[in-house]
């Protein structure tokens, strides 16, 4: 355990304070969050970064828990596995899943952590961690599909102190640096990290000399009380005493094998809601295992539930003791070491689909479909014709699901504030060409309110190099809910320059490319919500003429139309009517969730349907 070093230790005074200056620390720290964003972005250099913001801050206050932020603290594991001082000037960095109890999940996210001092007293922390584009190991981009330990994975950093006191360790910074691809992206990366806890540790001083430390402090603990009432209300009037369950699956692990299933089971006791993953699948062989971290987990849920029933609650810690999380020792979301994570991007995703699936069941109406699914990942990398290196890391996206106030938008992220790579970007600085960037008629499925579309990114090589693809959904559905119908699957196809076409698994490596080969790189669609057959029909021509949809697409929301040359189609209004009248005598009572076919009628169905052999029975290390 970490022991504080305080030049001026002091011991909380509690202060009351008043309304208005809690509203302007609250907002001064809301805003401190947002500027430690827009300094990452101007320093960085990597596109996953810098474009599409692909990194998670947060301030904590004195004891560790976080204030304001986006993926919940993870500064009490760092503190609990850190042997060593904590002093004035020291800024920690690690990599390592395994030393900080999950709150990095993979060795690509590099994880700052700065305390910070007032007048020689603890009085909070600033951090952030982001993912590096390349941390060495067997593939560029350090995410390899086949790996079956962590040291496959790339270089892992202990955690350590970066700055010792204000001395950077300039040994230690190069012998990490030289394990790399891309050492200048990953020296500003971190960086522009490290500049971002600065800008927080900067703003809470400044606090602390407007109001005094007490004052901060003490306000700091009526925004955290404040937020675990608003959660205590939320789980006593939202969660049941009651078990509710629900099972989703990770396709595969990129070695061949699966589907591995992923469990939960929901109740509340007293004013505390528990989550138990009991019947989570053992961990993986391959990488796809995730090592959940409690406190992400719990900050997945408080988003969720603030999202939907109150969104004008603050983010925050305040709540963590309302929260129970049971994960099994050795299982797929609890790996034991040294298991590899690379590709731990996809059970990630899932946990949002679970917590959907789970929390909606008391409330239909407040259901969400499935649609998070994944985040898919396309690498790039060679040399180009001058003989230099390039690499390429890009996070895409698929169709958001359709939800209880509308429908999914088409080739969105769910993560907050993360964007897509401009193409303008993509072409300037890589030898490729986006021959085309656009949805996919009818992937998103039918409802009440349709799910996303996912999105069709060509691809067109300019120099031999090779491609990695990271993604999931191609063998289970987006499930639909309340009556609306699954998303479709993503898949990958390689457009030979030379003739001939390949279809690629989800999870792959090394595929050599050259000059004039194009990659389809298709993501999957969100699942639909509510009746398709009470859809507006208007709106589906609409979105027929709109190219959403096709025409026959439009006969599975029950929508008959006449195409017209030089105008819209038509609604058929009796052919419609009669239509609707049949599929929804052939389809009997609305179930409240429409997975598809099952696991076995998948595998039965998958060669034909997807031109790839199904996974094998799931191999647990």
């Amino acid at each position: 355990m970490a022991t504080i070093v305080e030049a001026a230790p002091t011991a909380l005074e509690p202060v009351a304070i008043d309304p208005v200056t809690l509203d302007l620390i609250e907002n001064a720290l809301r805003n401190a969050r947002y500027e430690m964003d827009a300094v990452l972005f101007r320093t960085a250099m990597s596109p996953g970064i810098r474009e599409q913001h692909d990194e998670f801050p947060l301030i904590a206050d004195h004891e560790g828990r976080m204030v304001v932020g986006q993926f919940g603290s993870f500064i009490g594991g760092f503190l609990d596995n850190y042997d060593g001082t904590v002093e004035e000037g020291d800024v920690f960095l690690t990599s390592d899943p395994y030393a900080c109890d999950g709150a990095i999940s993979h060795a690509n996210d590099w994880l700052v952590l700065l305390p910070i001092y007032f007048r020689g007293r603890l009085v909070g922390w600033g951090a952030m961690f982001g993912h590096v584009t390349d941390v060495g190991g067997k593939v560029p981009g350090s995410l390899p599909t086949d790996a079956r330990s962590i040291f496959e994975e790339g270089v892992v950093i202990p955690p350590l102190k970066l700055y010792r006191r204000g001395e950077l360790a300039e040994d230690a910074l190069r012998l990490i640096l030289n394990q790399v691809r891309m050492k200048e992206w990953n020296r500003s990366d971190l960086n522009a990290i490290v500049a971002a806890c600065r800008t927080a540790a900067r703003r809470v001083v400044e606090l602390c000399e407007r109001f005094g430390a007490d004052v901060y402090l003490s306000a700091c603990g009526a925004l955290l009380e404040r937020n675990r009432r608003a959660m205590a209300q939320l789980i006593q009037t939202t969660i049941a005493e009651e078990r509710l369950t629900f099972t989703d699956y990770v396709d595969d692990d990129g070695l061949g094998h699966g589907p591995y299933r992923i469990h939960c089971t929901m109740w509340r006791e007293g004013e505390r809601a528990i989550l138990d993953f009991t019947g989570t699948d053992p961990q993986s062989e391959g990488p796809v295992n995730f090592y959940l971290n409690v406190n992400m987990l719990k900050m997945f849920f408080g988003i969720y539930m603030i999202m939907v029933f109150d969104p004008q609650i603050l983010w925050n810690d305040g709540f963590y003791p309302l929260v129970e999380v049971r994960i099994p020792e050795g299982s797929f979301l609890r790996p034991r070491y040294p298991a590899a994570l690379s590709c731990r991007t996809h059970a990630l995703g899932r946990i949002f689909d679970i917590l959907g699936g789970l929390l909606g069941q008391r409330q239909p109406e407040f259901l969400n479909a499935a649609g998070f699914s994944s985040s898919p990942h396309l690498m790039y990398s060679g040399f180009d014709r001058r003989g230099e290196w390039f690499q390429l890391y890009q996070i895409g996206f698929g169709g958001i699901p359709g939800r209880p106030f509308g429908d999914g938008p088409d080739g969105h992220s769910l993560w907050p504030s993360f964007t897509n790579v401009p193409n303008e970007f993509l072409e300037a600085y890589f030898p490729l060409v986006i021959e085309s960037y656009e949805t996919v008629a009818d992937s998103g499925g039918p409802g009440f309110y349709r799910g996303g579309n996912g999105i069709d990114i060509a691809y067109r090589f300019l120099e031999p190099g090779t491609i990695s693809i990271h993604d999931d959904r191609w063998f289970t559905y987006p499930w639909g809910v309340n009556g609306g119908l699954p998303g479709a699957r993503s898949r990958k196809l390689l457009v030979r320059v030379g003739g001939g076409e390949e279809i690629l698994p989800s999870k792959c490596d090394n595929v050599r490319v050259e000059p004039g080969d194009v990659l389809h790189y298709v993501t999957w669609g969100g699942g639909g919500w509510g009746d398709p057959y009470d859809r507006d029909p208007a709106l589906v021509a609409l979105e027929v003429d709109r190219g959403l949809v096709t025409l026959e697409g439009a006969r599975r929301y029950g929508v008959v139309l006449e195409a017209r040359e030089d105008a819209p189609p038509a609604v058929d209004v009796p052919a419609t009517e009669r239509l609707r009248e049949q599929l929804r005598a052939a389809r009997g009572k609305v179930q409240v969730f429409d997975f598809g076919p099952s696991i076995d009628e998948l595998r039965a169905s998958c060669l034909a349907e997807t031109g790839l052999a199904p996974p094998a029975p799931p191999v647990f290390r």
